[in-house]
């Protein structure tokens, strides 16, 4: 049975997905803020939370499956949001995770010095805000807000199955 209420929310959750992935690229590509690594890794839920949604619309008999797994996903992104937040604030010192560069291209001992000597941006460093919160701080907020829709859709699934 297709609840619409249900694929509403599906949908909200798809459009606020999509805008996150692409004000991320807005704000790194065309405003010229460079993400940290756990930025980079803050935006891996909403790309899969947009194939899974995809799916959704394809296969309409894995719903509560994909229900469970999206709420595992935005967990994830809530957890980790938090943890930014944490190095943001000084409340947690920055892991290894945050001073890694991708080192699977470098070849050569010049490439390695080239990528020594460029400015990495460091987790703690808040470099773009909106009404005066950090990106990690509104990604804190929209986490949090799906997670709750979707329990809730969880749970009309359950009364009605």
């Amino acid at each position: 049975m297709l609840n619409f209420k249900n694929l509403f929310y599906f949908k909200l959750i798809l459009i606020i997905s999509v805008t996150s992935i692409v004000s991320a690229y807005f704000i790194e590509h065309i405003l010229g803020h460079q993400p940290c690594n756990l930025c980079l890794i803050e935006r891996i839920p909403y790309g899969l939370s947009i194939i899974l949604i995809i799916m959704y619309f394809k296969f309409r008999k894995i719903e509560k499956y994909l229900i469970l797994l999206l709420i595992l996903i935005f967990i994830f992104s809530f957890l980790i949001s938090i943890y930014h937040f944490g190095i943001e604030q000084s409340f947690f010192q920055e892991s290894a995770l945050c001073r890694v560069n991708n080192m699977s291209d470098i070849i050569t001992k010049e490439e390695l010095l080239a990528q020594l000597n460029e400015k990495r941006v460091s987790c703690k460093d808040v470099t773009f805000r909106v009404f005066g919160l950090s990106l990690t701080s509104i990604n804190i907020i929209i986490s949090f807000t799906i997670i709750l829709i979707l329990i809730k859709i969880y749970r009309q699934y359950e009364k009605i199955k």
